[in-house]
């Protein structure tokens, strides 16, 4: 009997380590997720300043250059 309480105290024990970890775990993923959303929003921002950057360098390529000095 003494055998079968030690061994369902080291499962007890184990299990209760499992849960400890898979709660550490879960707030590391909770971190990076928010990380992840943080650098997507990022992400699209530069995005579209790439794009209206782009899209005003081509309406002021519409207007003529003018010719360097030495002409």
């Amino acid at each position: 009997m003494n055998t079968i309480e030690h061994r369902l105290t080291e499962l007890e024990a184990k299990v209760a380590f499992q849960d400890e970890t898979i709660e550490i775990l879960n707030d590391e993923i909770k971190v990076h997720q928010q990380l992840l959303a943080k650098m997507k929003r990022q992400t699209e921002l530069l995005a579209e300043k790439i794009k209206e950057s782009q899209a005003s360098s081509m309406m002021m390529s519409d207007t003529p250059e003018p010719p360097p000095p030495h002409y």
